[in-house]
């Protein structure tokens, strides 16, 4: 059950149970009033569970602006609202839109299979990559060729460090110094950010924005590293709007080339396709 519909539904009940007590105390009346005073009593009820209601309305709107801003301080972005606090950056792992696509996100900057260049250039992905200057290391120019066949380049911190209870200074560090190094190997500043293992408090988005942030970018699906999905949360499914993470390689599992082709098979098989994240933000 929704917050909004639990309180209308005490709202309703604690209507009643007032209602209820009008009732006692009206039976004289009744008994000497005939069927009028039944009906006023009737009447008085229905207006006061109809004001019940629209106080529970009230009472509901306010518990979802209660739980969207304790959803951001929590650092769970679940639905495609996100966190929408006044003057922050916009935390989504969903974008409603009824164009029949999914975006595609990359984590990190690990890989370095020439092989994922190639199917990005054929396949024309608009992929996101989402770097990591430590992990990144000497292989901007793997990146450079990426962003040359279509790739979006955007931050991921300078050292992955969890970000969530950091002081704003180590926070605002993490992410400007990011900021300011793909400014220096690309001439470009991002305007998204993922926090490291999803993670972020208000602090994180009061320094994303101060470094240029526009929005803070979570995941509704992820890919394993035999190439399925996973969710966070909702059905599990792929719906239009849905931001997909893909992690870096690992020697246990599949290249990254062969997860993508993976998830474009299941994109494809729900009449969807990729699109261009920053299309839609």
């Amino acid at each position: 059950m929704t917050l909004r519909r639990a309180a209308t539904a005490g709202a309703v009940a604690a209507a009643l149970l007032l209602t209820g007590c009008a009732a006692r105390s009206a039976g004289p009346l009744e008994q000497s009033g005939g069927e009028a005073a039944a009906e006023q009593r009737v009447s008085q009820e229905a207006g006061q569970e109809r004001r019940a209601v629209g106080t529970a309305e009230e009472e509901g709107r306010a518990d979802g602006v209660a739980q969207r801003a304790r959803r951001a301080e929590d650092g769970r972005a679940q639905g495609s609202e996100g966190a929408r606090t006044a003057g922050l950056p916009p935390v989504v792992d969903h974008i409603p839109t009824r164009d029949k696509v999914v975006f595609l996100t990359y984590d990190d900057g690990a890989e370095r299979d020439p092989r994922f260049i190639d199917l990005v250039r054929v396949r024309k992905l608009p992929v996101t990559m989402f770097l990591t200057d430590s992990v990144v290391g000497p292989a901007y120019g793997h990146f450079a060729r990426l962003r040359s066949v279509g790739a979006s380049l955007q931050n991921h911190t300078l050292d992955h460090r969890a970000l969530r209870g950091l002081p704003y200074a180590g926070q605002r560090a993490e992410i400007c110094g990011q900021q300011h190094k793909l400014k220096a190997r690309f001439g470009i500043r991002p305007t998204l950010f993922r926090p490291p293992y999803g993670r972020y408090d208000t602090t994180t988005l009061r320094a994303a924005a101060d470094c240029g942030i526009a929005t803070v970018v979570l995941w509704r699906a992820s890919v394993t590293l035999g190439g399925d999905l996973t969710y966070t949360h909702g059905r599990p499914r792929l719906r239009p709007g849905d931001i997909i993470a893909v992690d870096p390689d690992n020697p246990t599992g599949l290249s990254l080339e062969k997860r993508t082709e993976r998830v474009l098979r299941k994109i494809e098989e729900r009449g969807l396709r990729v699109g261009r994240l920053e299309d839609y933000l």
